[in-house]
C-alpha cells in the first residue's frame, strides 16, 4: 500500500534553505503533497479494515488500561463470534523494532495480549483466520515522524546528541551587582607631613605597584621623598595637589579590578541550600558567556527585603567586567550522575506529552518521555528513550512545525 504519511513539510524546509542559500528548487517537490486523510471508522471509533464483506474493527483501547488493541469483527453486515476468528498482529516501528500482537476473547470482542507503547506509529500488518479464508492488511500508521535529507538538516542547523549518563548540577538563580574586592583596594597617606612637590599620576588613570604618585617635602627634614603605589589597580580617589600640605588625609585611593565580587541576594528558601566554596556562573549583559566565580563570603545579617548577601570571587583579568554592573547568577547547590538525560534544548511539547525527535536514517520520530530531576541545561530520562539514542537537541521546533503542518492523525 502507499504510506499514509506524506513529507508535506518537505516545502516548508525547502522554503527556508531557499532563504538560506538561495537555492532554484523544482516546483514537482510540491505536486506530490497531500493531506493525510482520515480513515474510516466503525462504531467504537476503530478503523475498519474490508475484505469481500468481512470487516474487523480495530481500535486502540486505553480508557482506564494502559493502551491495547482491540477488535470487533462483522462479516457480511453480522456481528462474528470472535472466539471463531484467529488474529495476528504484527508491528514494525522506525529502526526495525517488531511488536508481535496475539488475541484473546473478552465478551464480543477480541483484546489485543500486549501494551501499545507510544508513539503509535509503525507499520501494521494484520492477519485474521475465519472460516478456512485468510485475510491480510497491511498500512501505515505514522505520528509524530518525518523525512529530512541530511543535507537539508545540515543546512537548517538542526544538530543531534547521543542520549547517555550525565552529571547534573542543580542551581539556585539569584541576582546582584559586581562589587570592589575588599582586599583588593589601598588608601594612600604621607608618611611625613610635608609640602606636597609634585602629582605624577590623576583620577582613573592605570597605575602599577611601585610606581611614583607624588613627591613630599618633610616639614621637618625638608628633605624631599616619593610616595608610590602599593598595588596594580586604577586612581579612584585623588585629593593630592602640588603645593598643599599633606596633613593626615587620604591622598590616593588604589583599587585593583583584576578581582572584583559578585554581591548577590538569596532568599530565605534558598539560604541553607549555599555553602562557602559553591561554585557561580555569573552572567552580564554584554558577555558572550557565564564567568565562574566561587563563593567567598556568606552575611549572617537580613537585608531589609530578607534575603542574606552573599560575595563570590571572579577574575577580571581582562577587564571585561564593570564594577556596579547588575548581574544575574547560578549558585551550584547540589550534583548528581544519571543513568539516561537529555539537553533541555531539545524538549517539545507534542500532544499531551513532552518529546525529543529521534534521529534513525534520515527519518525522525517523536519519543514520549518520562522526565525526572533538572539542572542546568540537563533534564533526567526516567522512561520513553533509549541509552545510546540519537535525538534532536538543537532547532528540535522545526520538526515539531513540520510534523504539525503534514496533519497527521493520532489513530485510535
Amino acid at each position: 500500500m502507499t504510506k499514509s504519511y506524506h513529507h508535506t513539510g518537505l516545502a516548508f524546509f525547502v522554503c527556508l534553505l531557499l532563504m538560506v542559500s538561495n537555492l532554484a528548487v523544482s516546483s514537482e517537490s510540491s505536486e506530490g503533497e497531500q493531506a493525510t486523510e482520515e480513515p474510516e471508522k466503525g462504531a467504537h471509533r476503530g478503523r475498519l479494515l474490508k475484505d469481500d464483506g468481512f470487516i474487523i474493527e480495530l481500535s486502540i483501547f486505553e480508557t482506564g488500561v494502559p493502551p491495547e488493541f482491540r477488535v470487533w469483527i462483522t462479516d457480511k453486515g453480522q456481528p462474528v463470534n470472535p472466539s471463531e476468528v484467529t488474529l495476528n498482529i504484527i508491528l514494525t516501528r522506525l529502526g526495525g523494532v517488531e511488536d508481535n500482537i496475539n488475541f484473546r476473547v473478552q465478551n464480543d470482542f477480541l483484546r489485543g495480549d500486549m501494551e501499545i507503547v507510544e508513539p503509535h506509529s509503525f507499520v501494521v500488518k494484520v492477519n485474521a483466520q475465519y472460516q478456512g479464508q485468510s485475510h491480510q492488511w497491511q498500512y501505515d500508521n505514522f505520528e509524530g515522524r518525518t523525512l529530512i535529507e541530511n543535507n537539508v538538516a545540515e543546512a537548517l542547523e538542526i544538530d543531534t546528541s547521543i542520549a547517555g549518563s550525565a552529571l547534573l548540577k542543580e542551581t539556585v538563580a539569584v541576582y546582584g551587582k559586581l562589587i570592589p574586592h575588599p582586599n583588593n583596594s589601598r588608601e594612600v597617606s604621607a608618611r611625613f607631613h610635608g609640602a606636597i612637590k609634585r602629582v605624577y599620576v590623576s583620577f582613573g588613570q592605570n597605575v602599577k605597584k611601585g610606581q611614583a604618585l607624588a613627591t613630599v617635602e618633610s616639614n621637618e627634614s625638608l628633605k624631599s621623598y616619593t610616595i608610590f603605589s602599593p598595588i596594580n589597580g586604577v586612581v579612584r580617589q585623588q585629593q593630592a595637589h602640588s603645593g598643599e600640605q599633606t596633613q593626615d588625609r587620604i591622598l590616593f585611593s588604589i583599587v585593583d579590578h583584576s578581582v572584583l565580587m559578585a554581591e548577590l541576594a538569596v532568599f530565605p528558601n534558598d539560604r541553607h541550600r549555599i555553602a562557602l566554596g559553591a561554585t557561580v556562573l555569573v552572567t552580564m549583559k554584554g558577555l558572550e558567556k557565564p564567568v565562574s566565580a566561587v563563593i567567598k563570603q556568606i552575611d549572617t545579617v537580613t537585608q531589609a527585603n530578607q534575603s542574606v548577601l552573599v560575595r563570590a570571587e571572579l577574575s577580571n583579568k581582562n577587564g571585561q567586567l564593570v564594577t556596579g554592573a547588575f548581574v544575574s547568577a547560578d549558585i551550584e547547590v547540589a550534583e548528581f550522575q544519571v543513568p539516561l538525560a537529555v539537553k533541555r534544548s531539545g524538549l517539545q511539547g507534542f500532544r499531551d506529552f513532552t518529546v525529543v525527535f529521534v534521529k534513525i536514517g534520515n527519518e525522525y520520530e517523536v519519543r514520549m518521555l518520562e522526565l525526572g530531576r533538572v539542572a542546568g541545561k540537563w533534564v533526567e530520562v526516567l522512561g520513553g528513550l533509549k541509552v545510546g539514542a540519537e535525538y534532536v537537541s538543537k532547532n528540535s521546533y522545526i520538526l515539531k512545525a513540520d510534523i504539525e503542518k503534514s496533519g497527521a492523525v493520532h489513530d485510535h
